[in-house]
């Protein structure tokens, strides 16, 4: 088998997940695509093992440690996900990041106007 054929469809799943990371509102959605772009990484990684007749695997191994990196970020992920769901009840990305703009810019005026009354 070519190298092509698991190259060219480890790049289709790349920009897949880049565009969910990109255009995807909800956090579970994110992360689901950042495992697909992690995948897709994985594919390559045994695929070019196999091509180079690599005698310690050391794509396969890498690979190995790719998965259960992947596995610990699921887990914290959506432990994060959760707790923002339950504290703004939303897990909207534009949302978080417009209430953690508005909440700096009230403290950046607090501090103004404490200073102009001092």
């Amino acid at each position: 088998m070519h190298l092509a054929y698991p190259a060219v469809l480890a790049a289709l799943l790349f920009c897949t997940g880049l565009y969910g990371v990109l255009a995807r509102r909800n956090a579970i959605l994110v992360l689901m695509s950042v495992e697909l772009m992690l995948n897709a990484v994985n594919l390559n990684l045994v695929a070019f093992d196999v091509w180079l007749r690599d005698t310690l695997h050391s794509g396969q191994a890498l690979t190995l440690f790719t998965i259960a990196i992947a596995a610990a970020e699921i887990g914290i992920g959506l432990a994060i996900v959760l707790a923002v769901y339950r504290n703004r009840g939303s897990s909207d990305i534009d949302r978080l990041r417009d209430t953690a703009e508005t909440d700096d810019a009230e403290r950046a005026g607090s501090t103004t106007n404490a200073e102009a009354t001092s």
